[in-house]
């Protein structure tokens, strides 16, 4: 069996600096300065967990934490990915816009519509994409390559003069200046 787990001795401006931080309104610095020092009094981490919160696993990552950077580990890490690649290549930018320009009728979609999720759908069943993406993937995809992903915020009509007839033929409902009925 191992031997419970203590930080290294504190020296004086060490420990001022963590009753200092008992005094702070960051529950991050609060909780292992907390941790850190409990363990310099001789308390092990399941007791520490148990008398504080959390688990005994993060009481010993901060005790390891502490021996490693010393009191920086008391700031949070940035969380952060460490580099980011994005997930669709200048090649697979240039498929993915040869998608929208097709309908989604032609890859068996109930709709004639793209939408970000459908999409993502189309472009990972049509090998654009090694795995499925998010529709964050997907907007940020098309924002590379300049796409405006809005909807029309008007009606369309048709130049055609017999367009008014036309659509009240078809669907009983529609006319031109007058308010659409609430039973159409």
């Amino acid at each position: 069996m191992k031997p419970p787990l203590f930080i290294r001795p504190l020296d004086e401006g060490e420990r001022t600096q963590l009753e200092d931080a008992l005094h702070t309104t960051d529950a991050f610095r609060l909780r292992r300065a907390q941790y850190l020092l409990a363990s310099a009094r001789g308390q092990k981490p399941c007791e520490i967990a148990h008398h504080y919160g959390g688990c005994e696993q993060n009481v010993r990552n901060v005790i390891r934490a502490f021996d490693t950077f010393g009191l920086d580990c008391l700031n949070p890490k940035s969380r952060r990915p460490k580099s980011t690649q994005p997930v669709f290549e200048e090649g697979e930018l240039a498929q993915l816009q040869h998608l929208l320009h097709q309908s989604p009728r032609v890859f068996g979609k109930n709709t004639s519509l793209w939408t970000q999720p459908l999409l993502a759908e189309v472009a990972f069943e049509e090998g654009v994409c090694e795995h499925p993406v998010s529709d964050e993937s997907i907007r940020r995809a098309l924002q590379r390559l300049g796409a405006n992903w809005k909807r029309a915020k008007h009606w369309l009509t048709s130049p055609d003069p017999q367009y008014v007839l036309k659509k009240t033929g078809a669907s009983g409902c529609f006319a031109s200046q007058k308010p659409i009925p609430s039973g159409c």
